[in-house]
Formats: structure tokens, C-alpha cells, sequence
């Protein structure tokens, strides 16, 4: 992360706009570079990349690693010449602020599914070529992940542990089997994956050239209906008969919840880790390198110790809640150490907001990783408030909000009385700009390394703009911008800011 101070903007590519009814790779992305560039940020920060199952979270993907095909630009596959232009003439009238996932999937899907079959007819002979080092280069994720998405399409979207036993079980002679019946399907997926990655490298080279870094996305955990759990089931903590989770991750009571939060999510079986050189876990970090330039750790703290629910199979699953874990050591110090062997730097930000122990802080510092902090939630205690900008380190990254949040100007607007009287003596007044300015002002004017705004913050949104409401299963991660909101007039606002409060672009240092 930078040691000297700088500003970026949180951004998923499904909020851009555009007529596809999503977000995509396309003219949209380059647009928002360019008003990144033009208003003298240097990080453009996403949320997860891979590909959204059941509620479309970005944090439960069907591979750790893998891209999201709704986020291939048809444009581009166009201009590739692997669609025909009027191919693209008769959209559906998708509503321009949200994305409907269920009418994107049912367009963006065939026309996705025709450039695959025109590219196996049209490819030049280096489109082939590129092609064949991409499926050779990531073979050690890409060729479970396509079988896996395969298999689960045969088996009409059921979860890799309720399929035959033999595929649960990964038989070789069934496995080769089905991949000779499922060989269209199997090189589709590798084909979108393909289009992906393609796409995505030309945006982070351009956003590089332009002075803008990536920050990337990884959840701590993986999703248990994944590639990832099927393929390395030894790697999570799984009933060895019905392949569920024999440990769940999630979090104890507390403020928040008086039973606790059951994720879903199978805890890491971290001393079979520790026998193959943690190498699942630094392939993870490798391959998302290849794509971000820093990458921030959600739930940074279940790498010192995690909270693991033992299920009791007689309780029905919506029933079951949190209380009765356990916190398990992670052997996260011997990880680090080991990824720091074989990356050397680590352009790492460690998301620590929570119930953070001394133990988790010391972990975080001993390889100097930045920590987060939220303005959102400075006003509601004391002095002693470490997310007051006044008790910050330098070495953190202060956020009006995040993707959890509600919009700074829903927040303000939600505050009980009490609460807006502590943020008003702080500010000593609400300028005529809007408290989404106040709160902008009050993070780049911060001792922190590096600010960070939402754009629905920079362009004084309310609640109607939140991305995710925790807790919720459905109806999230579907905000999205209008095109033009990003106009020259926020540019050169914003840029006035950056200078201002010395987050101009200067060159820039990671810590070791």
C-alpha cells in the first residue's frame, strides 16, 4: 500500500451503466478510468470478480478465482468480430439504476453462448493460439472449474454434493466419462473465461498506464457450493459421509446479532494446509495478481483465529444460529511468511473492522498491513473512538462508507438525534455541500495513507443507492449508475480536493 498519501474510488463493474442491463468491461470502463485519471485518483477498488450464484453476492462465487461472464462487454466480442452487429440492435428495456439479474442472464447468456460457437469458426490462428496458453496457463483452476459449471448445468443447478456419488466423489473413470459428453459445454465455460480475462487485462493496462491501481477483492472464505470445495474438499473441514460442513464459518453474538451469524461457508481444514506449503492458498493469491494490483483480505481477522459452528444435523438448517462455536487458532503468521517467500512484497489491506483482539492487531502490524477505517462509524461512543480521524495510524485506509454501508447521506439522514448532534460538534457545522462532502473532506484531510469514497458518496446519494444490506439473501448488489453522473464539473471538483489535502499522484511504494 502507498506511504505516501493518495485517494481512489470503490466502484463494482456491475454499477456502471450501459444498455445490457449490467455493468460490463466495456466503453463504460474505460469512461470511468478516464474520470479516475482526470480527477487525480490512483485506485480504482472493486469488490469480488468471480462468478454470483443464488443472490448474486460477489462473495459467495462459484470459484475463488474464476470471472464473471456478465461482466464480458458484448460490444467488444462485436468488434472481435465474433457477433454481428445487428445481433446487438434489440435490447431489452432494462431499467438504467439496477440490474435485473434474471432478464441479463436470459439475454447476455445466448448471445454469449453464439460467439463461443463463432469463435471456433472465425478465430485467426493467434486468437487459437492465445486461446490454448490461456486454458494451458491456468489449467491448475480453469479445467475443475469448467467441469464443475458443466456438471452443475447437467444437473439442473443442484450443489455438487447432492450429484451422483461418483462425481461427489471426484471418480477419475466418471469424471473422464462425463467430460467426453459434456465437451461443448466444458469448452464453452473455458471460452467465457477466455473473454474475461482478455477483457479485463486491457482494463487494468489501461488503467495502469494512466497511473490508476487495482485494488482486488478475497474473501476469506469460499463458497461451499463452489469448484473450489469439490475439487479440494481435504482443504475444508467437511462431513467425510455427506460432505457438508462439519465446522460452519461465521461470527459469535454479539451487538449486532444475539444469536450470532452462521455463513454458510465450510471453515479451512488449515493443518492439512500446513502439509502442502499452504500452495492452495498462495495459488489463490498468485492468480488474483494477475489481474489486481493490491488485494484486500475480507475478514482479515479469521487468519488469526475463526469462529467454527459444529452443526447439529437434527436442527433444520434455517433454525441453526451461532452461538454454540468455538474461536480455533489459524496458523496465519506461518502463512504470511510463507506467501512473503514466494511473492516478496505483499500489496496487501487487511479488512479488521469487527471485534478485533490484540492478537488479530498483532498479526495485521508484524507485516505492516493496512487496516480500515470507517468514518460511518466514528460518532456513536467516545474520544477513545479509533475510527475518530484523530486516532488514526498513517498506515490505514479511512472509508466514508463501504459496500456494507448505507449511503453517507442515507447514513446521516437514519442517525437518531443524539448521534447527529456528536457528528455536528465534530464538524462544527453541515456545510451547504451536503454531509457527503463534509465526510470527504474530513477523510482526505485525514493523517491516513490512503482515502477511499464510494462513487454513490461522491455523487450525494441516498439509501435508494445502498449496494448491500447485510442479512438480506435477496435484492442486493444490483445499484448502478447513470451515464453522465460522472460529469466534468465532479472531475475537476474532486481533483481540487486531491490537491488540497496532498493526495496528488506521486510515485508509489509498497511496504514489504
Amino acid at each position: 500500500m502507498p506511504s505516501t498519501r493518495a485517494s481512489g474510488i470503490l466502484l463494482h463493474p456491475t454499477s456502471l451503466p450501459g444498455r445490457f442491463g449490467i455493468g460490463d468491461l466495456g466503453l463504460e470502463a474505460y469512461r470511468f478510468i478516464d474520470f479516475l485519471a482526470g480527477s487525480g485518483q490512483q485506485y480504482w477498488q472493486v469488490l469480488p470478480l468471480g462468478p454470483t450464484g443464488y443472490g448474486n453476492s460477489p462473495y459467495m462465487c462459484y470459484s475463488a478465482v474464476a470471472g464473471n461472464p456478465l461482466l464480458i462487454s458484448l460490444e467488444l466480442l462485436r468488434d472481435e468480430g465474433f457477433l454481428a452487429d445487428e445481433e446487438l440492435w434489440h435490447v431489452p428495456n432494462f431499467p438504467g439504476d439496477r440490474v435485473d439479474y434474471e432478464a441479463v442472464v436470459a439475454y447476455k447468456l445466448p448471445l454469449l453462448q453464439k460467439a463461443c460457437e463463432n469463435f471456433k469458426t472465425r478465430a485467426s490462428d493467434i486468437q487459437k493460439t492465445r486461446f490454448a496458453g490461456f486454458c494451458e496457463s491456468k489449467a491448475y483452476w480453469l479445467d475443475d472449474y469448467a467441469m464443475y459449471m458443466a456438471l452443475k448445468e447437467a444437473n439442473e443447478g443442484k450443489s455438487w454434493f447432492e450429484w451422483e456419488s461418483d462425481l461427489v466423489t471426484r471418480s477419475p473413470a466418471v469424471l473422464d466419462q462425463w467430460g467426453r459428453r459434456l465437451n461443448t459445454e466444458i469448452v464453452f465455460h473455458k471460452f467465457l473465461q477466455f473473454a474475461f480475462f482478455s477483457q479485463w487485462s486491457q482494463i487494468k493496462q489501461y488503467a495502469n498506464e494512466r497511473g490508476i491501481e487495482i485494488i482486488g477483492d478475497i474473501p476469506i472464505y469460499v463458497a461451499h457450493d463452489s469448484a473450489d470445495v469439490w475439487a479440494n474438499p481435504e482443504n475444508f473441514c467437511l462431513d467425510e459421509e455427506t460432505y457438508l460442513p462439519a465446522l460452519m464459518a461465521g461470527v459469535p453474538p454479539d451487538y449486532f446479532s444475539a444469536t450470532g451469524q452462521l455463513w454458510g461457508n465450510p471453515v479451512y481444514n488449515w493443518e492439512h494446509l500446513q502439509k502442502t506449503d499452504f500452495k492452495w492458498w498462495i495459488q489463490r493469491f498468485e492468480a488474483m495478481l494477475d489481474y489486481v494490483d493490491i488485494i484486500r483480505i475480507d475478514h482479515f481477522r479469521g487468519f488469526e483465529s475463526f469462529w467454527a459452528v459444529e452443526l447439529d444435523p437434527e436442527i433444520e438448517p434455517e433454525k441453526r444460529t451461532a452461538e454454540k462455536g468455538e474461536w480455533i487458532e489459524a496458523p496465519g503468521k506461518e502463512f504470511f511468511e510463507r506467501l512473503r517467500d514466494q511473492l516478496g512484497k505483499l500489496p496487501i489491506l487487511a479488512e479488521d473492522l469487527g471485534v478485533i483482539t490484540p492478537e488479530v492487531e498483532e498479526l495485521r502490524d508484524y507485516f505492516e498491513f493496512p487496516g480500515m477505517k470507517i468514518l460511518q462509524f466514528a460518532f456513536g461512543s467516545d474520544p477513545a473512538n479509533p475510527f475518530l480521524p484523530f486516532n488514526f495510524p498513517r498506515n490505514c485506509v479511512v472509508y466514508t462508507g463501504t459496500h456494507d454501508n448505507d449511503t453517507t447521506v442515507g447514513w446521516f439522514n437514519s442517525r437518531p438525534d443524539w448521534e447527529r448532534d456528536a457528528i455536528l460538534r465534530y464538524l462544527g457545522h453541515i456545510s451547504q455541500d451536503g454531509i457527503h462532502w463534509d465526510l470527504l473532506r474530513l477523510a482526505y484531510s485525514s493523517v491516513a495513507n490512503l482515502a477511499i469514497l464510494p462513487v454513490q458518496d461522491l455523487l450525494g446519494l441516498g439509501n435508494e443507492a445502498r449496494m448491500n444490506f447485510p442479512g438480506k439473501a435477496e435484492g442486493n448488489w444490483e445499484w448502478r449508475y447513470w451515464g453522465g453522473a460522472l460529469s466534468n464539473e465532479l472531475s475537476d471538483r474532486l481533483k481540487s480536493m486531491v490537491h488540497t489535502f496532498g493526495r496528488a499522484s506521486q510515485p508509489k511504494e509498497l511496504h514489504q
